[in-house]
């Protein structure tokens, strides 16, 4: 199901889309035919999104590409996003760069497309797929899958009992499921609906050992509500001694409740490998991350608008999936077997730049 070349792929595609100048949302001199494009992302302080507005702009300073920042005003701010599309097609952008905070967007990307936008969704694959022209995005199933493995081969034949920490319970998006249900294939737990949170079953077996799953509580992807969440989780059950986090703020939160409660000897396992997560392995508050490479995807949108804009090829997804794989890693200081992995030393040298 998931082909190991998509890496090899990921290095073509940047060959192929390579190019030279720039000039930021700040704006320049170069000509009114110069390229526009915008880069919506889910909020501006999540400090993910902030590495790929880094590497947006550092790639259209290399390809002469004018580029505007926008972004909703919280995760899931469906309205924001809305409008900063509606202000690139009033703007004449040549194409658009988004991380889709939820269905509500999809009508205003197909507004684009329709005025002639070239749409690319970065990190968040739209549902359905074909929402946007394609997706630059890590294989958010694979980076769960990753720490799934990773956990049932380290917990070896331990009872699991697991806090379900993810990002939203009002709005299915796709970054959330198949986050939430790679993580539980990887530990060998029949996942049902690989669309859907949820509805596996609370109690059975997993590779190696048996399994209770505590809670599913909503997290929004951010420091505060990882924290709620993880106490909500141990009110119900004080000896959760796995937790699966959506994203590395979100396992900061739960590391405050943990140590609040005075709970010792938890698996803490997330998903960004941003440089302030790798430090958190690297400190022991997370035991094991998958790290995504946003400044990769960024560039790649970037290049990829240029390059149509000015007449070149269309990309094309990754072969067996419906987007572009920009790859994906297991950085984890305490390395399992069967599970290829890199240290937190290696990780900090690589975090959230090319895979």
């Amino acid at each position: 199901m998931f082909e190991r070349h998509r890496v090899r792929a990921a290095g073509l595609l940047a060959v192929a889309l390579v190019g030279g100048g720039f000039t930021a949302a700040c704006g320049d001199d170069a000509g009114s035919d110069q390229v526009s494009v915008s880069l919506i992302t889910k909020n501006s302080t999540n400090p993910f999104f902030v590495t790929m507005q880094d590497g947006a702009k550092q790639a259209a300073a290399a390809e002469g590409v004018k580029i505007t920042l926008a972004a909703g005003k919280a995760d899931g701010d469906e309205a924001g996003q809305v409008q900063a599309i509606e202000d690139a097609i009033a703007r004449g952008d040549k194409g658009i760069l988004i991380t889709p905070n939820g269905p509500g967007v999809n009508p205003a990307i197909k507004k684009a497309r329709d005025a002639g936008l070239y749409v690319i969704a970065l990190d968040t694959p739209p549902d359905p797929a074909n929402t946007v022209d394609i997706t630059f995005a890590t294989d958010n199933f694979k980076a769960g899958e990753l720490i799934g493995k990773w956990t049932a081969t380290t917990l070896a034949g331990k009872p699991a009992t697991i806090a379900m920490l993810d990002l939203f319970n009002d709005k299915i998006v796709s970054v959330d499921y198949n986050r939430d249900q790679g993580f539980l294939t990887g530990m060998g737990i029949d996942a049902k609906d690989k669309k859907r949170n949820g509805d596996e079953a609370k109690t059975g077996s997993y590779t190696g050992g048996t399994y209770s799953i505590v809670c599913n509580e909503p997290t929004n992807g951010a420091e505060d509500g990882g924290r709620t969440a993880m106490e909500r989780c141990l009110t119900k059950n004080p000896a959760v001694n796995v937790v699966y986090t959506i994203n590395e703020p979100a396992a900061v939160g739960a590391q405050k409740a943990l140590k609040a409660a005075g709970t010792k000897d938890v698996l803490v396992v997330s998903i960004d490998g941003g440089c302030d997560g790798v430090k958190q392995v690297k400190d022991g508050l997370i035991n094991a991350t998958s790290q995504q490479y946003p400044t990769k995807m960024a560039e790649l949108g970037v290049k990829a608008i240029k390059q149509i804009a000015t007449g070149g090829a269309k990309p094309s997804v990754t072969n067996g999936l419906d987007f572009f794989d920009t790859g994906v890693t297991l950085v984890t200081d305490k390395p399992a077997a069967g599970t290829e992995s890199i240290d937190s030393t290696e990780a900090a040298n690589r975090c959230w730049g090319k895979s």
